[in-house]
């Protein structure tokens, strides 16, 4: 059996990991890229809307507001979450490219959403503020 010590190091390490995940610039880049490939062509307006607000939060990110970023990306991945999850496709559609893609995508933003989340709820303000001041 499992020693409960080495239990609780994998857990903390799976936070921890998620917490890294979402003080990170790429996810964020990198669901704005998936986003434009599903709904660039044929343009739909609604979900068009997220690729600039993902990669504002990359900018964010890069600019050294890791934990604004990270709550501006969980919110927008689940925003995007929701409305990837009205919509409905065949059997034979999910099997193809575009859905592929879209489970890719919606993976995506479930991971973000969930190590977004904790790099925000969790992120030491003070900590941050005194990084940004070393950096100026």
């Amino acid at each position: 059996m499992a020693d409960p010590e080495k239990q609780e190091q994998a857990k903390e390490s799976l936070i921890v990991t998620a917490k890294k995940w979402g003080e990170n610039p790429v996810p964020p880049a990198l669901l704005a890229t998936l986003v434009f490939a599903q709904h660039a062509r044929p343009f739909q307006p609604v979900p068009m809307i997220f690729p600039p607000l993902l990669l504002f939060s990359t900018y964010l990110n890069l600019q050294g507001y890791k934990i604004d970023s990270a709550g501006t990306t969980a919110a927008l991945s689940g925003t995007y979450l929701v409305l990837a999850g009205r919509r409905r496709l065949g059997l034979m559609n999910k099997f193809g490219a575009r859905g592929m893609i879209r489970g890719v995508t919606v993976g995506l933003c479930l991971v973000n959403l969930v190590g977004g989340g904790l790099a925000y709820g969790f992120g030491s303000r003070s900590k941050e503020d005194s990084e940004n001041k070393k950096s100026l």
